[in-house]
């Protein structure tokens, strides 16, 4: 059940109309406490008739109202247009799974909001407006506020117009992407000491679980799904990770002691989507950034400049890594293992990240180059050997692929000169890969 409700509020965080629809609902309110407090005559007579209220007649109070409704639900109309132009050119160029950083952008929803709002707020207080036949009522107190709205909507309007410059900039997507895989990868790391994975002879009578769901697993109650195994007497072995697309009819898990529940159990504990991703989800942000570069390389744009620096931000993933790190997967209750979720690699992560890349890379010398020079950089902040060994196996990959690709003799003495960096770098450290170029 805790994987649905945290569904529902990741979805509900990302949808376009929830600001809006809020900011609709305050101006309707706003208008009615005001135009209660013009009624009960809380205002002074000496602010009524000061410049800083309205204080004209009837049909102005009607035309000023008027005209603020019918402006603002016109340029609202606008706002919406290159809402939609913006979001037409950001998935022709950047890829349509990024079209989500633009309708979760609160500047578009606040702007979009400001305007039907005020546009509500006008209409509601036109409607209380009452001429001498009906008993003249002139809400002074809304009318100033509205006036302010007015003013406030021409502000937001020129704020919009920067905003959406700078959000189909590609390095602004980049860096925003980024900032999700950063924040994906905090939550994922771990300094604790973790448990290694049972052994495959543990599951040798494990009994399968089946799924008649399909989608992709979008959340996982990873700990309520541990408490009840442990209360069960069994273990759990997930086939699926968050991300993966779960097939109807194919096993979802394995369990050691079949209980009779079970499904209901694991059909509780997790949350399918039609789409991929959710907040959390580091290789799904991983892929989005990965996809900005691969397209960046299409013949159609031929931008290697866009690949490079979607080659920077990975390196920076990498270099924060550095000394945590990826939890196993492994639950534990009671000093027995309960739960076995499978979960990303450093393997898997570094070849994400580069697989893609590399091979629509081929031909390109600056993109090589700058592989080459990620690798370096996250070599020389990383520790252990074993990941050393995946970046080093990665380098050799490019080495390989610019053989054959590069036709330049002297493009490939460049590329090769960076391979030695790598290398000098995996044996002997920064000060290997200092020698390494002759410094």
């Amino acid at each position: 059940m805790k994987a649905r409700i945290r569904q529902f509020f990741d979805e509900l965080g990302e949808t376009f109309w929830l600001v809006p629809a809020a900011m609709v609902s305050a101006g309707i309110l706003i208008a009615l406490l005001l135009l209660y407090v013009d009624r009960i005559g809380l205002v002074p007579t000496w602010l009524l008739e000061s410049d800083w209220l309205y204080n004209g007649g009837v049909t102005g109070a009607r035309t000023l109202l008027g005209t603020v409704a019918a402006s603002t639900i016109g340029v609202a109309g606008t706002v919406f247009s290159i809402t939609i132009a913006a979001l037409s050119l950001a998935a022709g160029q950047m890829g349509p799974r990024l079209l989500r950083n633009f309708t979760r952008d609160r500047g578009n929803q606040v702007t979009l909001g400001a305007f039907l709002g005020t546009f509500c707020y006008s209409l509601m207080v036109l409607r209380s407006v009452r001429t001498q036949d009906e008993g003249v009522f002139i809400p002074h107190i809304a009318l100033a506020f509205g006036m302010l709205l007015a003013l406030a909507c021409v502000a937001t309007l020129v704020y919009f117009v920067g905003h959406m410059a700078s959000r189909i900039n590609v390095d602004t997507v980049i860096e925003l992407v980024s900032g999700d895989i950063r924040v994906a990868m905090r939550g994922l790391l771990t300094d604790k000491q973790q448990v290694d994975a049972p052994d495959p002879h543990f599951w040798k009578n494990a009994t399968p679980i089946v799924d008649a769901r399909c989608g992709y697993l979008q959340q996982l109650d990873e700990e309520g799904l541990a408490d009840w195994a442990c209360r069960h007497g069994t273990a759990i072995r997930l086939l699926a990770r968050r991300g993966d697309y779960i097939s109807p009819g194919t096993p979802i898990a394995v369990m050691t002691a079949h209980v009779a529940d079970a499904e209901t159990a694991i059909h509780n504990a997790t949350a399918l989507g039609a789409s991929r991703g959710s907040a959390g989800d580091a290789e799904h942000a991983i892929r989005q950034l990965v996809e900005v570069a691969v397209r960046a390389l299409s013949p159609g744009i031929n931008d290697p400049h866009t690949a490079m620096s979607v080659l920077d931000r990975l390196g920076a993933v990498l270099c924060e890594m550095a000394g945590s790190q990826l939890p196993t997967g492994v639950w534990v209750r009671e000093e027995k293992i309960v739960l076995v979720v499978p979960n990303i690699s450093y393997e898997s992560l570094v070849a994400v990240m580069f697989h893609m890349i590399r091979q629509n890379a081929g031909g390109s010398t600056s993109v090589i180059i700058k592989m080459l020079d990620v690798l370096s950089v996250a070599m020389s902040c990383e520790n252990d050997e074993k990941r050393r060994a995946v970046l080093l196996h990665h380098g050799d990959l490019v080495w390989q692929d610019a053989q054959n690709t590069i036709e330049n003799q002297d493009d490939l003495e460049d590329v090769q000169k960076r391979r030695k960096i790598l290398q000098r770098m995996m044996e002997y450290g920064v000060l290997g890969a200092i020698s390494a170029v002759g410094i």
